[in-house]
């Protein structure tokens, strides 16, 4: 193949929207993984070196992302500290309705027994052992190997990625703190992207192991999960209509409608970013807000309002401890480790709104602060790019929310004055 070929396969590539993708390597791992069978079990190490990789870059990218944030967050006096405390009550409503409806309909009850990404994985070829050599090199963290004199090949690992990354943000002048981490954060999505291309490879492979080594009996304790996570999202939704219809002038519908096209972007896209200006355009000219709430809620409160990913990660860690405790792996969280996940899930959704699948990349800390098995992330790849869609809406939403309640219960009066007085 020559060079121009491969390069018309990856342009195609790129193209193709990741949902697509996704949902071609699901199809193609379940044919591969009836094809195969027990065979198929090596194919789940791309997933592992997708999540090893997530679990290196999570928490420099969460350490930037909330440092920008902060940044370059404008807070006026007088609003900083009720904006603070509305989005600090969305989020912790968020995570409690979470665990909630987790605890209530208990999704990883439905997981059948030996559940588990990648259990069946071949030790006895020269192949599969080669793979899990090279996967041991991926470094863990991005400066572990820089204290581990057995581990040059993760410090090489590091400096390739590094290098390769900064090619394309090596003219950026670096001129103040804020520009430094600018830089810093733009070369670590950089790398991010790299991982999210690999993801449909990574599903596939995962898919085929599992139908081959355990067949379709796991896909019921997904089913369950995205079941319960929809419901919960759809609770927050209300949630956040009532507070709309107590604490404001708008009307619920009113909102939903004049906001239709924030709300469908925020779907397509799974970037509440990218639908930042578009929330802000529906609800200044669509809904009539004042500019400086639209502002506030849209533009601000998006950096810090990620109530959907802080909801879906607590959930996640909550269906994950019971599939454990369902298989006698382990037990279900306690009070206290909830308590923990609720710390962690807040300081974790700050900032990740201009994270590329943040869900992902927040969770494997989420995972780390209570001790459940990072791995086990593995199995929620084929349904986080659906579910990833769902949760931004919701994150859009909870921008939505807080822009009208800081409006007020009186709506904004045009000022026809002079347009009177000049026709006078």
């Amino acid at each position: 193949m020559d060079s121009t070929a491969k390069s018309g396969f990856f342009n195609r590539w790129h193209r193709t929207p990741l949902y697509i993708r996704i949902v071609g390597g699901m199809i193609l791992g379940v044919l591969v993984g009836m094809l195969l069978g027990g065979r198929a079990a090596p194919l789940a190490i791309p997933s592992k070196l997708v999540l090893r990789v997530l679990g290196a870059l999570a928490p420099a990218l969460i350490l930037l992302a909330i440092t920008q944030a902060l940044i370059k967050a404008h807070f006026e006096r007088g609003t900083a500290g009720r904006l603070f405390r509305l989005l600090m009550l969305n989020t912790l409503v968020a995570i409690a309705v979470g665990l909630f409806v987790a605890d209530l309909v208990k999704p990883g009850r439905f997981a059948p027994p030996g559940l588990h990404p990648g259990a069946a994985s071949a030790h006895g070829s020269g192949k599969p052992d080669m793979l899990q050599q090279f996967l041991e090199n991926v470094p863990r963290s991005l400066l572990g190997p820089l204290g581990d004199e057995g581990r040059v090949m993760g410090v090489i690992f590091i400096a390739v990625a590094f290098g390769i990354a900064l090619r394309r943000v090596a003219h950026k002048p670096v001129r103040t703190v804020s520009d430094l981490v600018d830089v810093g954060l733009e070369t670590l999505i950089i790398i991010l992207h790299w991982v999210i291309d690999v993801l449909p490879v990574a599903v596939f492979g995962l898919v085929a192991s599992i139908v081959g080594t355990q067949g379709f009996g796991a896909f019921r304790a997904l089913g369950a999960f995205i079941f319960a996570v929809i419901l919960a999202l759809l609770i927050q939704a209300a949630y956040y209509l009532t507070r709309v219809r107590l604490c404001s002038w708008v009307r619920p519908f009113a909102l939903v409608r004049g906001c239709r096209d924030a709300l469908v972007m925020a779907f397509s896209t799974g970037s509440s970013t990218i639908t930042m200006p578009v929330t802000f355009e529906c609800l200044r000219n669509r809904v009539g807000l004042r500019e400086k709430s639209a502002s506030l809620g849209a533009l601000v409160g998006a950096n810090f309002n990620n109530d959907g990913t802080a909801l879906y990660e607590a959930m996640a860690a909550l269906f994950i401890s019971q599939m454990l405790a369902t298989q006698g792996l382990g037990v279900e969280l306690t009070i206290t480790q909830q308590l923990l996940v609720v710390i962690t899930s807040v300081i974790a959704s700050v900032g990740a709104a201009g994270i590329p699948e943040a869900g992902l990349v927040t969770m494997t800390l989420v995972f780390t602060s209570v001790g459940l098995p990072p791995e086990y992330i593995a199995l929620l790849l084929p349904v986080d790019w659906f579910l990833d869609r769902c949760r931004t809406a919701i994150n859009v939403m909870g921008d939505m929310n807080v822009s009208c309640i800081l409006d007020g219960r009186t709506r904004e009066v045009p000022d026809v004055a002079p347009q009177v007085a000049q026709v006078a």
